[in-house]
């Protein structure tokens, strides 16, 4: 059989019709929606947004942190209890997701938010000069209304998607034969993921101003997402190459593109049935 039969009808069409006229990206258009509502169907069928609440829960998300922060990327020194903690965690939120065939964690990230003028942004104690934007300054708005995104971490063995280097391989390691590929497929998602739970957190808080120190990669990978991070000050040498963003609570609310936004009310729907 030809093995342009073989493909999808929509590519098929797109490839007949081409991608500069109107038809073509209307058609490439419909593509890429239907593509984020599989994934966010995906999604939703083999990873759980859970929110930290308890004593346990938070020490599996320090002893993850420890092991890509200390361990694999040897940012933090390692810690006798394998807990890669600090100060801000006392008004930090930990939101993990979990990946449910196996019962483990597959990924977190946090929320810190202050409440008193003596709790700061992790940005604001280390990164202030990285803020060249004055008016987006974390010190300009109230601390109720200011929160941060901060310490994503993904185990090794969930960022990879190459069966020839998936390190789930190892002893004692998740065992990749385990992982379906529509699995696979939706493990780039689970940094999305985690700042969508952390989203939805922000959200219910009505919390106005968000801000994250992240590498001008990922804050890409957001905008196409719909999360429309705004770069606020040159990018630096903190962790990485990293710039500080900021995000408002309407772009949170309406910013978000095709499937994201199903996937952004599907972990809405699940945190609201367990808390």
């Amino acid at each position: 059989m030809d093995g342009k039969a073989n493909k999808p009808v929509l590519e098929r069409l797109s490839h007949l019709v081409g991608t500069k006229n109107k038809l073509g990206k209307a058609i490439k258009g419909y593509s890429k929606y239907r593509e984020a509502n599989q994934i966010a169907t995906h999604f939703s069928e083999y990873l759980l947004p859970v929110i930290a609440s308890s004593r346990a829960l938070k020490a599996q998300s320090y002893s993850i942190r420890h092991s890509v922060y200390c361990e694999e990327l040897k940012l933090e020194a390692t810690r006798p209890n394998r807990q890669e903690s600090d100060e801000f965690d006392a008004y930090s939120i930990p939101c993990l997701i979990r990946h449910v065939s196996s019962d483990t964690i597959a990924g977190t990230v946090r929320m810190v938010r202050p409440t008193l003028e003596s709790e700061l942004l992790p940005i604001e104690k280390y990164c202030m000069h990285a803020i060249t934007n004055d008016a987006l300054l974390p010190t300009n708005f109230e601390r109720s209304s200011i929160c941060e995104i901060s310490r994503l971490a993904i185990p090794a063995h969930f960022r990879r998607r190459s069966m020839d280097h998936f390190s789930g391989a190892e002893v004692g390691k998740l065992n990749p034969s385990t992982f379906s590929q529509t699995e696979l497929r939706c493990f780039p998602f689970i940094a999305v993921g985690l700042y969508l739970t952390a989203t939805a957190l922000i959200i219910q808080e009505g919390i106005e101003h968000v801000y994250v120190m992240v590498e001008p990669r990922l804050a890409k990978n957001m905008r196409l997402v719909g999360i429309k991070f705004k770069q606020i000050g040159p990018v630096i040498d903190y962790h990485g190459q990293r710039a500080a963003h900021h995000v408002d609570l309407k772009a949170l609310k309406y910013g978000l593109s095709g499937g994201f936004a199903v996937m952004r009310d599907d972990i809405v729907a699940k945190l609201a049935q367990e808390y």
